[in-house]
């Protein structure tokens, strides 16, 4: 079927925006985290799960609505979510006592005339990582995040979708720029994929985060290639060996 308007894909063109979406988990204290009236007695944490900007960056211009499935055994397991300010996050709140995987499925501005896409993420509630301190630094937190950076790729977009994705943000009252939350990509009312240069507490994905991961690889790289070659040496010699028993 073809587009409304006649419009035509912006051919040759990709934009990507990033965002990031995950879970974030708080053990019932009485004392930093009371549980709320009417919670189930069995019920030991609160959570929330969520979608938004990097850095709280605004999404709103190209993600109309978001949807989580939730466990079925929670009461209105199916939760729609919209009318989100700008530079606010697509998020549900809950309480509960046990680990499951979310579905959350993205739907795009009319103007995309894109399909949705399906995210799949699990509810983390206890500690985690893969040292015992890296568990205990986030017990001592109060807190279990786990959130996944992406980015959301569309290609050759539609006309009027392009513009919106690449088009300033309308200005606010007075006709100045709206200021959000998300310092250095909305904060100057710019639509594009920058992300921040440092982190900041509750923001760990910044150009800071990728160049300390590009340094693991890189020294996973170079560890990797001492391993093959001191394997390579141990084959030659096997190889030597091997030859003079033959002979």
């Amino acid at each position: 079927m073809a587009p409304p308007n006649n419009q035509k894909r912006v051919k040759g063109t990709q934009v990507y925006r990033p965002f990031v979406y995950g879970t974030i988990a708080r053990l019932f204290n009485d004392e930093t985290n009371p549980k709320p009236p009417g919670t189930p007695a069995d019920h030991t944490h609160s959570w929330t799960v969520f979608v938004k900007g990097v850095d709280d960056a605004d999404i709103t211009y190209w993600c109309k609505k978001v949807q989580f499935k939730l466990h079925e055994s929670i009461p209105n397991p199916l939760r729609m979510i919209d009318d989100v300010p700008p530079g606010g996050a697509f998020e549900v709140h809950e309480t509960g006592w046990g680990e499951f995987e979310i579905t959350i499925k993205l739907y795009y501005v009319p103007e995309s005339l894109e399909k949705p896409q399906t995210l799949y993420h699990h509810l983390r509630l206890h500690p985690y990582g893969e040292t015992e301190e890296e568990k205990e630094k986030m017990k001592q937190r109060g807190e279990v995040p786990a959130a996944v950076y992406e980015e959301q790729l569309f290609n050759e977009p539609y006309e009027n979708f392009f513009e919106i994705l690449t088009s300033p943000a309308p200005p606010g009252k007075g006709g100045k720029t709206k200021v959000l939350k998300g310092g250095m990509v909305s904060s100057v009312g710019e639509r594009t994929a920058l992300i921040p240069l440092t982190n900041r507490p509750g923001s760990e994905y910044s150009l800071e985060t990728e160049n300390l991961e590009l340094g693991k690889i890189k020294a996973a790289i170079e560890q990797v290639k001492k391993i093959a070659e001191e394997l390579s040496r141990e084959i030659q010699e096997a190889e030597v060996t091997l030859a003079k028993l033959r002979a």
